[in-house]
């Protein structure tokens, strides 16, 4: 395996850390009564909680996309803690179809099923894009 990062890696990382800005900002402003959809249920039902869940995910989002931009020295680790979040939000994707909540025109439990399965293709982008991937890959061998 190739040890430097192509071109088309770094694109998508930076169109990564673009797309996490963007959802970013809109849990802090245009889509935050959208992304309440996604605070999973079984976390106190309380608006000012589901909120303060909404504005603190909203700028770890913000922090995230701007380090898989500017910290591409980090970009492993970038890379493995996006992944991370992306694994620890999933619970609200899942919570979201279970409880047929309507947002982000996913009105049907056929679209919130399929919005499941993109999940995995984010962890793995996250991972691909910053060679966080072939990081762990290699590791995993040395360790066996």
């Amino acid at each position: 395996m190739n040890s430097k990062t192509s071109a088309f890696q770094k694109f998508a990382r930076i169109l990564l850390g673009s797309l996490m800005l963007l959802a970013g900002i809109g849990h802090l402003t245009f889509q935050r009564q959208e992304f309440m959809a996604q605070v999973p249920r079984w976390l106190p039902n309380d608006p000012l909680f589901m909120d303060i869940v909404v504005l603190a995910s909203g700028v770890v989002e913000i922090t995230l996309g701007l380090a898989m931009i500017f910290l591409f020295k980090h970009k492993i680790k970038v890379g493995i803690v996006l992944a991370i979040f992306y694994i620890l939000i999933f619970p609200g994707n899942i919570s979201q179809y279970t409880n047929e909540i309507s947002a982000f025109g996913l009105d049907t439990d056929r679209k919130r099923l399929i919005r499941l399965f993109f999940q995995p293709v984010l962890i793995l982008w996250a991972l691909w894009s910053t060679r966080a991937l072939t990081y762990l890959i290699k590791r995993q061998k040395n360790e066996l």
